[in-house]
């Protein structure tokens, strides 16, 4: 056990470091393993029993893996199946190709070099999610691939771990044939077991605990939940993890999920961090002055191996040039996981110890490392890669009562109409090609980004009634639309949404007239199609009417549960019903 001394060490030099580490914008992670370098054996050496430490803390992988399966619902997996088991599971096999190549020409067995390459070809989740997030850059282009790709991996470093023992004989020497089958079929009989026991017992129970009432003793249930498959996985002599894993994912879709993950999370989060804390105290600083050029060169290696193969993967995937590059200088850095893969191979003697510590040092620092190359590279291109912005016209007009943001084909038919009534506006777009176009048509519209607030401030928006947003991008639109709810809270912003995720992000930021850009013409053609079929002009406009009455209302009730996936999904259905049910009770009376 820790001791109270041991534990209040280990908590104060968490919270130090952490904290420093987060006021310079760097990852948390890097701030555990900064804590332990500090006051483990090659630091102060306020704590020598690292090993124990390590046996406690890895609790911490366990309520990890446990939430990830939690996580993992399955509509959520095939709504992104082709950024996550394409693009993700390409990212993982050719980096881990390339990088265990270079392994086992360095000398590595296969085995190893497959455990070394597999390894460095992950990324941290939480360091990569941080860093998009704090960049607004979640929501583009590379930040999605990005977050598909880190999915993905968290899918693969279960097997890993779970095959991690059955490998290990395989590194020494080969054992009897039917020992890889035993192991096999244990692990076929615990995934059969937790299942089983997840759909029979483990639900009734939770159900039962949840109506005590008592958060505490569902706290208790939680814990008791997972330590349970944990230890029947042990028995089994499989990884632990996994048997958490298999029963959070059983656990995924039903209605315990948020509970369970916010009970969890701070134990998670406390024995994680203690686990990080704990392999900053095993890392060997000694090579750091024995061997500094094999782990520069390590480190250098494997980041622009990594560099390049996830830029070429965002280019065949059709990404643009700049989104595929941010996406390569996004993930290049190790992750997490490589400090528990690299970790239990020592422990399984599929890695020397030696190669392990390398290793870890090598992570740790290409995750140091990681930020500051993309905020490089971000540099450079706003330098020199990035054409000098022109300014934007002058505009003489003011007391506009409209601005059209974003003059393409969507907006120019808003325009057309103003000016038809007389209504006078102020259009704005960002492509100067594009301005010249039009205005060769006697069109009177100006150049600028429509997202600058000193631009909207010199179209008049301070004194304009309403806000029009046809633009295509759907990133600058809603930039746009919370610049303008901030700024300029009298406008009426009437917004172009090109599907319903466009028009949530518009309901997030407050603006309350989405129009949906095809959805007009798309019934337009409805009511067409009715007529053609017999239906008369009446009642196909009817059923027009009441088909968008209803879809309307729908998208409404979709807006407030959007969050939760499945009460998002029983919303859909329930909505499909009730317009079957509708247009039968019209049919009924037609009859």
């Amino acid at each position: 056990m820790i001791s109270l001394g041991q534990t209040a060490i280990l908590l104060a030099a968490a919270v130090v470091a952490v904290s420093l580490f987060r006021f310079m914008r760097l990852s948390s992670i890097l701030g555990y393993v900064a804590a332990g370098l500090v006051i483990g054996p090659w630091g102060l050496n306020l704590i020598g029993d690292v090993d124990r430490i390590m046996q406690v803390s890895e609790f911490g992988i366990v309520l990890l893996l446990f939430i990830i399966g939690l996580e993992l619902q399955p509509t959520r997996l095939w709504v992104m199946r082709r950024l996550v088991f394409g693009l993700g599971a390409a990212q993982v096999a050719l980096c881990a190709l390339l990088l265990g190549a270079g392994a086992w020409a360095w000398g590595y067995p296969p085995l190893a070099a497959a455990i070394i390459g597999f390894g460095l070809s992950l990324s941290s989740t939480p360091l990569v999610l941080q860093v998009l997030a704090e960049r607004e850059q979640l929501k583009t282009q590379h930040g999605r691939a990005a977050f598909g790709i880190l999915l993905f991996q968290d899918l693969a470093v279960l097997p890993a771990l779970a095959l991690l023992p059955l490998l290990s004989p395989l590194a020494a020497t080969p054992g009897p044939g039917g020992t890889w089958w035993v192991t096999l079929l244990k692990l076929v009989a615990v995934m059969a077991a937790v299942m089983i026991g997840g759909r029979v017992l483990l639900r009734p129970a939770l159900r039962l605990v949840a109506r005590v009432r008592v958060g505490e003793v569902f706290t208790a249930a939680a814990l008791l939940t997972v330590i349970t498959t944990a230890l029947l996985a042990n028995l089994a002599g499989l990884s632990a993890s996994l048997g958490a894993f298999i029963a959070g994912v059983l656990l995924a879709d039903s209605e315990f999920r948020h509970e369970l993950e916010a009970d969890l999370e701070p134990f998670k989060g406390l024995l994680l961090g203690l686990f990080f804390v704990s392999v900053g105290m095993a890392a060997n600083l000694g090579l750091l002055g024995s061997e500094p050029f094999t782990l520069l060169a390590l480190t250098a290696g494997f980041l622009v191996i990594k560099i390049v193969a996830v830029t070429a993967l965002g280019r065949l995937a059709l990404h643009k040039s700049e989104a595929a590059r941010r996406l390569g200088f996004a993930l290049p850095a190790g992750g997490e996981f490589a400090f528990v893969l690299f970790t239990l191979a020592a422990r399984e003697r599929i890695l020397d110890k030696g190669t392990a510590d390398l290793l870890v040092l090598a992570v740790t620092l290409s995750m140091m490392l990681g930020p500051l190359l993309l905020i490089a590279h971000e540099a450079f291109v706003r330098r020199w890669l990035t054409p000098a912005a022109e300014p934007f016209d002058a505009i003489d007009e003011h007391d506009i009562p409209v601005i059209i943001a974003g003059f393409g084909r969507f907006g120019q038919i808003v325009a057309r109409v103003l000016i038809v009534k007389g209504r006078p506006f102020t259009a704005l777009d960002s492509s100067q090609t594009h301005v010249d176009f039009v205005r060769r048509f006697g069109n009177k519209v100006y150049y600028g980004d429509a997202s600058r607030l000193d631009l909207l401030r010199a179209a008049g928006a301070q004194s304009a009634q309403i806000l029009v947003l046809a633009f295509e991008e759907v990133e600058v639109s809603v930039r746009t639309a919370v610049l303008a709810r901030e700024q300029f809270p009298h406008l009426k912003i009437f917004a172009r949404a090109r599907n319903r995720q466009h028009a949530f992000a518009l309901l997030d930021a407050g603006v309350t007239q989405v129009i949906r850009s095809t959805y007009g013409s798309s019934l337009e053609m409805a009511s067409s199609v009715l007529e053609e079929l017999g239906e008369t002009p009446t009642a196909a406009r009817e059923a027009v009417r009441r088909f968008r009455q209803h879809d309307e209302a729908t998208l409404s009730a979709q807006y407030q549960v959007k969050e939760d996936e499945a009460k998002f999904l029983a919303t859909s259905l329930e909505a499909a019903q009730q317009l079957e049910r509708l247009f039968e009770a019209d049919r009924a009376k037609a009859e």
